[in-house]
């Protein structure tokens, strides 16, 4: 069993900043990539930025230069540091992760519960 647990998330005055965590749990042999996505009401569920084991990252357009992804391998962690917030941010962030729970398994893709970020003055 596998688990995906996020945190960090709340309210926002714009350009402020937060900062989401996630943690996977369970039975883990290996995780790759890992990232967050998000889902604002009315709209579908779109890429913000992933990072794979070695460290490559991948940004969607709208939020380069102001999200940063980062990751703790040995704690299988995942982070999102968010700045100059924008009211378009608002949305309902999900941590995603392809983990492998042996290496006989394939890769699965794991999500998180989502936590809200709402920017708002």
């Amino acid at each position: 069993q596998v688990q995906l647990v996020e945190s960090g998330g709340g309210l926002v005055q714009p350009g402020g900043s937060l900062r989401l965590s996630c943690a996977a749990s369970g039975s883990i042999f290996s995780i790759n990539p890992m990232g967050w996505y998000r889902q604002a009401p009315g709209k579908e569920r779109e890429l913000v930025a992933t990072i794979t084991s070695d460290g490559s990252t991948k940004y969607a357009d709208s939020v380069k230069d102001r999200f940063t992804i980062s990751r703790d391998n040995a704690k299988n962690t995942v982070s999102l540091q968010m700045n100059s917030l924008k009211p378009e941010d608002t949305a309902i962030y999900y941590c995603s992760a392809d983990i492998r729970m042996s290496f006989l398994r394939n890769y699965k893709t794991y999500w998180g519960q989502g936590t809200q970020v709402t920017v708002s003055s």
